[in-house]
């Protein structure tokens, strides 16, 4: 799938795991690419210097999603940089391994602020700051990663659900906004992917540590990749996607 010529994507969260897939895809399939991490600039410049290899522009950018004026900053240089950002992916966030899945009540506060902060703020703050400048934009998409965690409020995922089902109720209202500016707003809800969270979250899950090992049980016998999540943000954003809107679509091998 080709097709994204002329147009540029800031991908949140897009050093590793399936920010790197999605900046990837997006380059191969002719996007230049605004590349957001946290902490590892390493890891950010690695993927750009892919992007590039593609024959694709790639800059990056440091930023704390959960802080707004980092975030204000990061997209007037992109802006600044780009001329046009049409492409925004919300992937950046923060699992419930990362913090050992405590329940409810036995989260800190710093617990409830660091995950909130990354899985919801984020999105709002980056929406906040670029959905009025893509308006501009003949086609503009804006694509939320959450999870099967939206669905399934399973026990000890209750402050990564929180934060994805507000994440999915942004993404729905600006979906109905954004429609007449010519903006899809479409929802990627993945299940377990073999990614650093992924790996980190069965070793608190009952069964095999190995995600070799879950592949045998997991839908059409492997666990699902990066690349799978990026292959459908691809998709969505695509001239194959432009009647798409308003929609949350599970890449899940069809399992709850």
């Amino acid at each position: 799938m080709a097709g994204l010529e002329g147009r540029t994507a800031l991908v949140t969260g897009g050093s590793r795991g399936i920010g790197r897939a999605i900046c990837l895809r997006l380059a191969n399939d002719g996007a230049d690419v605004a590349i957001n991490y946290a902490n590892s600039a390493d890891a950010a410049n690695e993927v750009a210097e892919e992007v590039r290899a593609l024959g694709r522009r790639a800059e990056v950018y440091q930023a704390d999603v959960a802080d707004r004026d980092a975030v204000n900053a990061m997209c007037e240089q992109a802006i600044a940089d780009f001329g046009q950002i049409d492409i925004l992916v919300n992937n950046a966030g923060i699992g419930s391994s990362g913090i050992n899945r405590p329940t409810i009540t036995e989260a800190t506060q710093e617990q409830w602020e660091l995950l909130i902060g990354a899985n919801l703020w984020g999105p709002i703050n980056t929406c906040r700051a670029l959905v009025p400048h893509m308006r501009a934009a003949e086609r503009s998409d804006v694509i939320m990663i959450s999870s099967v965690a939206s669905l399934n409020m399973g026990p000890r995922m209750g402050l990564y659900s929180i934060g994805k089902v507000g994440a999915e109720a942004l993404a729905f209202t600006l979906a109905k906004e954004e429609r007449e500016h010519g903006m899809r707003v479409n929802i990627v809800a993945p299940g377990l992917v073999d990614t650093d969270m992924g790996r980190k979250l069965i070793t608190l899950l009952p069964g095999s540590d190995d995600m070799r090992e879950r592949d045998a049980s997991s839908p059409f016998g492997f666990v699902c990749t990066p690349a799978d999540i990026a292959a459908e943000v691809a998709h969505l954003v695509s001239d194959d996607g432009r009647y798409i809107t308003n929609q949350r679509i599970y890449v899940n091998g069809g399992g709850f």
